[in-house]
């Protein structure tokens, strides 16, 4: 691996030391951003509702809820503030499963004023039945982006047992991190962290941290070819969201032992970031990847450039 590493590296010194956009200054005209402090939860739709909820309430041993941000749909959570979103299949939805994915503000309206300010196009500020706040926005690529103010109610959840107990990232399909850049390095101040490729001079993950904490975001490209889509089929697997662990060697025996891995799990394995790693997959094929927070050996490709999430003290 490190045989090419430093090739890998100076080819692709446009995206090493230039890509990353510059943060618009504050101005009267242009308000400081509130801080943006980690992942609150993914959203996916649902073919199967039963089987959904088995996978998400057994297998990863989430705490199911109902949704206070939208009435059909349902949230399973892995600890008091994260947690995934369920949502009914719309007809005639095939090409991604994806919805949203959502990241933590501390004030989700003056966020909205500092991207309207901006030139992007927020959506209204919403509140929930739990009294969070929340807007939606699309990125350059259209993904649609939820940032959420937090409740100040505690959500009552029933007793559980998750896979672990922290969402330390997420990944959705990127066409062009040149052009997803401009969104969440330059307007919102997203931190390089790792980026990998399973071959010499092709990006195949390109991860940045929130801008006030550890979490992370991984764009999952095509080839390493931007501007070349994904094909559909891969996408299930493309879109996912990472819990972490402690411990792969014991946590893959305990899942093992309750019978919880599911169907088309793979791994463990060390992954090319070095970090051990697990794949499970819901009914429709997204993907939960559960991972150590650190790694045990030196990734390929890149250092990291941010330090690791760390584990919450339970």
């Amino acid at each position: 691996m490190r045989s090419w590493s430093f090739v890998f590296c100076v080819s692709l010194l446009k995206y090493c030391f230039v890509a990353s956009a510059q943060v618009p200054a504050t101005t009267p005209a242009n308000p400081p951003r509130p801080a943006i402090t980690g992942i609150s939860h993914i959203a996916f739709y649902a073919s199967n509702a039963a089987a959904t909820e088995h996978f998400f309430s057994f297998d990863i041993g989430a705490a199911k809820t109902p949704d206070p941000e939208n009435a059909l749909g349902q949230r399973y959570y892995i600890n008091s503030t994260q947690f995934i979103e369920v949502l009914p299949l719309p007809p005639g939805k095939t090409a991604t499963l994806l919805d949203h994915a959502a990241f933590v503000t501390t004030d989700a309206q003056a966020l909205r004023t500092y991207l309207a300010a901006n030139n992007e196009a927020p959506g209204a500020l919403q509140t929930g039945s739990d009294d969070s706040h929340w807007f939606k926005v699309n990125d350059p690529e259209g993904n649609v982006i939820e940032f959420v103010q937090y409740s100040p109610q505690t959500p009552s959840m029933p007793a559980y047992k998750p896979v672990g107990h922290h969402i330390i990232h997420i990944g959705f399909v990127v066409n062009n991190y040149e052009t997803e850049d401009y969104f969440y390095k330059g307007l919102l101040g997203f931190r390089p962290y790792w980026y990998g490729g399973r071959t010499p001079g092709a990006l195949a993950w390109v991860s940045q941290q929130v801008p006030d904490g550890n979490d992370w975001l991984e764009y999952m490209l095509p080839n390493g070819t931007p501007g070349t889509p994904r094909p559909a089929a891969s996408m299930g697997g493309s879109n996912h969201l990472s819990i972490g662990v402690l411990n792969m060697t014991s946590t893959a025996a305990e899942l093992k032992a309750a019978n919880r891995l599911g169907e088309g799990f793979n791994g463990p394995k060390v992954g090319l970031d070095g970090k051990w790693q697990l794949n499970l997959f819901d009914p429709d094929g997204n993907r939960v990847e559960v991972m150590e927070y650190g790694n045990v050996q030196p990734p390929c490709c890149s250092v990291f450039t941010a330090p690791n999430p760390k584990p919450p003290i339970d």
